[in-house]
């Protein structure tokens, strides 16, 4: 009866992270024209949280899922920009972008269209963009990823990039 006790004691915990990581919900999609093939390296452009401290936390998840893939960061001028939004209350992000320039940053000129997301609670979106275009290349999000819990938070996230990540570069 003891030996039932003590594996019920080890066998719960692990079906509750286990049933955690179900629920998380991961969608990707991309550019099906992109060559990915030809990107080797990235930089970071922004990470945008509701807590700061999610910042080295979410870019040291990312650059860890990254790099296993083969992926160089450098400090600027990586064949791929990354961004991430990640979000532990409910938050809209406002996306500016430019008709004769494309993409997600740009000197100004040109007309210009402002798209607003909702990002709900828990979410995480990554977002890859081609640094030579300034297209979108590759978005994932992941929902129930980030709690009001820190605790449980840091191996959530890291099992949503995995996640996220476990069929990129795409074929």
């Amino acid at each position: 009866m003891r030996a039932l006790r003590v594996s019920g004691a080890i066998l719960l915990p692990l079906l509750l992270m286990a049933a955690a990581a179900l629920a998380q919900n991961a969608k990707t999609d991309y550019d099906h024209h992109a060559n990915f093939s030809q990107y080797h390296t990235y930089h970071w452009e922004k990470i945008q949280t509701t807590n700061p401290q999610w910042q080295s936390r979410i870019q040291h998840a990312v650059d860890h899922a990254l790099q296993a893939k083969g992926w160089q960061r450098v400090q600027s001028g990586g064949d791929v920009a990354v961004t991430a939004v990640g979000s532990t209350t409910d938050q809209k992000i406002y996306q500016m972008f430019y008709n004769n320039l494309g993409g997600w940053r740009s000197s100004g000129v040109g007309e210009s269209t402002t798209q607003v997301e909702n990002v709900p609670v828990g979410s995480l979106v990554l977002d890859l963009y081609d640094t030579h275009d300034k297209q979108l290349i590759w978005r994932g999000v992941s929902s129930d990823t980030l709690s009001g819990d820190p605790a449980q938070n840091e191996s959530k996230l890291d099992h949503a990039v995995e996640h996220m990540l476990e069929n990129f570069p795409p074929r």
